[in-house]
């Protein structure tokens, strides 16, 4: 009876340290899995580090045809880019609040904090990368130029606007603006504040020959004017540039996601899936 009892204890003991150890073990892992989730690395600062707390996506944008935009009718904002901020933010688990500006006050607002991301159709040039990071891209395009019907047989390719009796349109705070007197050097410019296609006004009122756009954008007038205006040379865009978003300098762990993530919706043809619907729809 009493080596019975010995064993007993024996092996109600081992039994206890063996549990003992099992809990200590698997309290162990959890503190592990829970030091894994807490420990991602990022910055607190980060962007990305609001994903933890819940908190919103501040996302700027201007209003440009195909890719970013407001509904005439209902007044509802539309877009390749508007759709893939919204998958964007679907992905991370955030909400978005949206904030409406030019593009000539675009870098401003992106670098005084007012929002995390510039989620419009940002082109590509090197003074504006000195001020704002460029992610991905997620394209890329090139420019056109609109001019009136009447004056098709005078410019019948872009090297014809290089001229000093030739006054061509750019939207104001645009990469237009910074880049096409480089390429038209002897042309003489005019910058249209407001909106992108406020550029064309001038070329229909017969103050500027013509205007320079986007693609997609000139596309997208010449079809919304078939009464004035023309494109010169509608199947070759000039001055092909990266085309994506762009975010403050700094915040590494925001870049390198928004890179990878760039990178993944590209190559799985999201992006083109999403231009191909908007082009059927537009231009």
């Amino acid at each position: 009876m009493q080596n019975f009892l010995n064993v007993t204890k024996r092996n109600l003991l081992t039994g206890v340290l063996a549990a003992g150890a099992g809990a200590a073990t698997i309290a162990g892992m959890a503190r592990e899995a829970n030091s894994q989730l807490l420990e991602s690395g990022v910055d607190a600062k980060s962007v990305l580090a609001k994903i933890k707390k819940g908190g919103a996506l501040e996302v700027g944008f201007a209003q440009l045809p195909l890719w970013f935009y407001k509904d005439a009718k209902t007044g509802e904002l539309k877009g390749i880019y508007k759709e893939l901020v919204e998958l964007l933010a679907k992905d991370l688990e955030m909400t978005v609040n949206w904030h409406e500006v030019t593009f000539a006050n675009a870098t401003v607002a992106l670098r005084s904090g007012d929002y995390d991301l510039f989620g419009s159709s940002a082109t590509y040039t090197v003074p504006r990368a000195t001020v704002c990071n460029y992610v991905g891209p997620l394209w890329s395009k090139g420019s056109l130029a609109i001019i009136r019907k009447a004056d098709a047989d005078k410019f019948q390719s872009a090297a014809d606007l290089n001229n000093p009796d030739v006054t061509i349109a750019v939207n104001g705070g645009s990469s237009d603006e910074q880049r096409m007197p480089r390429l038209f050097p002897k042309a003489k410019f005019i910058a249209v504040t407001g909106q992108y296609s406020m550029a064309a006004e001038p070329v229909r009122a017969g103050r500027a020959n013509a205007c320079i756009v986007g693609d997609s954008e000139a596309y997208a007038l010449a079809k919304r004017n078939p009464d004035w205006a023309a494109i010169i040379d509608s199947s070759k865009p000039f001055d092909k540039r990266p085309n994506t978003w762009m975010i403050r300098y700094g915040d590494v762990a925001w870049k390198n996601f928004l890179d990878t993530w760039c990178g993944y919706i590209t190559a799985n043809g999201e992006v083109q899936r999403l231009y191909d619907k908007y082009a059927s729809e537009i231009l």
